[in-house]
C-alpha cells in the first residue's frame, strides 16, 4: 500500500472539515433521522467519490490508503458503503469462489462500521456487500471476526448477513457475478507488488488481475512504471513460475518506454537462459492468456513479439518468428497460411505450442465476426473460405466447435436483422448459410430447417 500524497490529503481533509461545519450534519445529529443523514450523504458523497476517482485513475496504489482515511469518525461514514462493496470485489477468489487468502482490509472496514456512532445508518446500505464478503470467507474467518464483537444487536446484524444459499458453491459463484455487476463501470482495483518471493506466492494474482484491468482501459499508469521497473529487475524472482506469469502479462498488455522494455527484454532472456523448464512453462502460461478475458490480439502479440530476443534459439523464438509472418502479411494472405501450416505439421498435433497457434487464429476470427455488421454479411461469405483452410490445417474438433459456435452467433444477429423473408439479403443468407454449414458439418439438414422456421407467437386468450 502506497502513501496517500500530500495534495490528496489536502483535499480530503478540506472535506472532512466542511463536513463537520455544515448545517446538514447539525440537522441530523439534531434528530438522528435517516432523512437527514440521506441528505448529508447525498451532499458530500459525489464530492469524496470525485477524489476517489481522480487517485483511481492515477495513483491507484494509493487507494487503500485512502479508503483508511475515510474511516475516520471525521467522515461520519459517508462513501464506506462504496468502500466495503470494493474491498469486498478486490479480493482474490479460488477456482471454489473463496477468497485464496483473508481479506484484511475487508475486516478492518467491517470493524470501523462496526465501531461507527452512525451504524445504524450505514448498515443499511451494506447488507449485500456483508453477505458477500461473508459467502466468499471462510467460517473460521467469519466466526473470529464475531467473537470480536460486543453489541449483542450488532453481532445479530453481522450473523444475520451470513446465508445459507451460499455454502453451495454454484450460488455463491452466481452471487458474485451478480454482485461484481454493479460495480462493472467503477475504478476500484489496487495492489501491492511484491518484494521477497514469499510476497509473491500470495500477491501473485491480484498483481496479475490489477495489470490486466489497467491495461484495457485509458487510464495514466505512469505511476507504475517505478514499481514495474522493480519487479522486473529483482532477482531473487527469476526461478519462480509466477515471476514468468506476471513477466507476459506486462509483456502483452502494458505500456513501456524504452528502457523499461530494455530491462523486461534482459529480465525475460535471464529466465529463458537458467530455468530447464522454461519453454513449456511459457506456453503453458500463454495458453491461460489466452484462454482469459482479454485475449491477446494482433496488437499484443506484435508488442511482445519485440521484446522477444529472436537470436536465441527454442521453441519461444519459433513461435513469435510465425507470429510477426501472420500479422505482417495478414492471417489471410496465402503466405502466412503456409507458414502456420509447416508450424503446426512440425509440432505433434496436440503439443502446448499447436493448441496455442489454434487459439491464437481463433481470437483473430472471434475479433473479425463480433466486429462485423450484419450489412456486412458477404464479407463473412468470404471469410469463410479462410476458416476452411485453417480447419484442413488444424483438423481438431474443439476448433471446428469453437468455429460453430462463432459462426452461428453471427447467422443469428442476420436473421434478427434481415426479417423480410422475400427478401434477397434473407434469401441469400438461407441459401449460403444451409449449403455452407451443412458441408462443414456445422448443422444437419434437419436443424437448419429449424433455425429459418418461422416462430408463431402464441395466441392470446381473450
Amino acid at each position: 500500500m502506497e502513501k496517500l500524497a500530500s495534495v490528496y490529503q489536502t483535499q480530503l481533509d478540506n472535506i472532512k472539515a466542511t463536513i463537520q461545519n455544515s448545517d446538514l450534519l447539525t440537522a441530523y445529529l439534531d434528530t438522528e433521522e435517516s432523512e437527514d443523514y440521506k441528505a448529508l450523504a447525498e451532499h458530500f458523497e459525489p464530492q469524496i467519490q470525485e477524489l476517489y476517482i481522480k487517485v483511481a485513475d492515477h495513483h491507484p496504489l494509493q487507494l487503500e490508503a485512502l479508503e483508511e482515511q475515510l474511516l475516520d469518525n471525521g467522515f461520519e461514514g459517508l462513501y464506506i458503503p462504496k468502500v466495503l462493496g470494493y474491498a469486498v470485489l478486490r479480493g482474490h477468489v479460488n477456482d471454489n469462489t473463496k477468497y485464496s487468502r483473508p481479506q484484511d482490509h475487508f475486516k478492518k472496514i467491517l470493524q470501523a462500521i462496526v465501531a461507527s456512532s452512525n451504524f445504524e445508518m450505514i448498515s443499511q446500505r451494506t447488507g449485500q456487500s456483508i453477505q458477500i464478503g461473508f459467502a466468499l470467507s471462510s467460517d473460521i474467518w467469519i466466526t473470529n471476526f464475531l467473537n470480536s464483537i460486543e453489541n449483542k444487536k450488532v453481532k445479530y446484524f453481522l450473523q444475520s448477513q451470513k446465508l445459507e444459499k451460499y455454502r453451495n458453491a454454484g450460488k455463491r459463484k452466481a452471487g458474485l457475478y451478480n454482485y461484481r455487476r454493479q460495480f462493472q463501470s467503477l475504478n476500484y482495483q489496487s495492489t501491492s507488488f511484491p518484494s521477497e518471493p514469499s510476497e509473491l506466492v500470495i500477491l501473485a494474482p491480484s498483481v496479475k488481475d490489477f495489470l490486466i484491468f489497467r491495461s484495457h482501459k485509458n487510464y495514466d499508469n505512469s505511476s507504475l512504471k517505478n514499481y514495474l521497473k522493480e519487479f522486473i529487475t529483482n532477482d531473487k524472482f527469476r526461478d519462480m513460475n509466477e515471476f514468468l506469469e506476471l513477466l507476459m502479462i506486462i509483456g502483452f498488455y502494458m505500456k513501456m518506454d524504452d528502457e523499461l522494455s530494455a530491462l523486461f527484454t534482459k529480465a525475460f532472456n535471464s529466465v529463458r537462459n537458467s530455468n530447464p523448464g522454461f519453454e513449456q512453462v511459457f506456453f503453458k502460461n500463454l495458453r491461460e492468456i489466452q484462454e482469459g478475458a482479454f485475449p491477446p490480439g494482433i496488437e499484443e502479440d506484435k508488442k511482445f513479439s519485440a521484446l522477444v530476443d529472436k537470436s536465441i534459439d527454442g521453441e519461444v523464438s519459433d513461435y513469435f518468428t510465425l507470429t510477426d509472418t501472420i500479422h505482417g502479411k495478414g492471417y489471410i494472405n496465402e503466405e502466412a497460411i503456409d507458414a502456420v501450416r509447416v508450424y503446426y505439421d512440425s509440432h505433434e498435433g496436440r503439443s502446448i505450442q499447436n493448441e496455442c497457434v489454434r487459439a491464437s487464429i481463433f481470437n483473430y476470427f472471434s475479433g473479425f465476426l463480433n466486429n462485423l455488421e450484419p450489412e456486412a454479411y458477404h464479407d463473412y461469405f468470404e471469410m469463410n473460405k479462410v476458416f476452411t483452410q485453417y480447419m484442413g490445417i488444424f483438423s481438431n474438433q474443439k476448433f471446428n466447435q469453437d468455429l460453430k459456435d462463432l459462426s452461428l452467433k453471427y447467422v443469428k444477429k442476420l436473421i434478427k436483422r434481415f426479417t423480410d423473408k422475400r427478401g434477397k439479403d434473407y434469401q441469400d443468407i438461407k441459401k449460403w448459410v444451409r449449403t455452407t454449414f451443412l458441408d462443414l458439418s456445422f448443422m444437419k439438414e434437419k436443424e437448419l430447417v429449424e433455425l429459418f422456421k418461422t416462430r408463431r407467437k402464441k395466441k392470446v386468450a381473450v
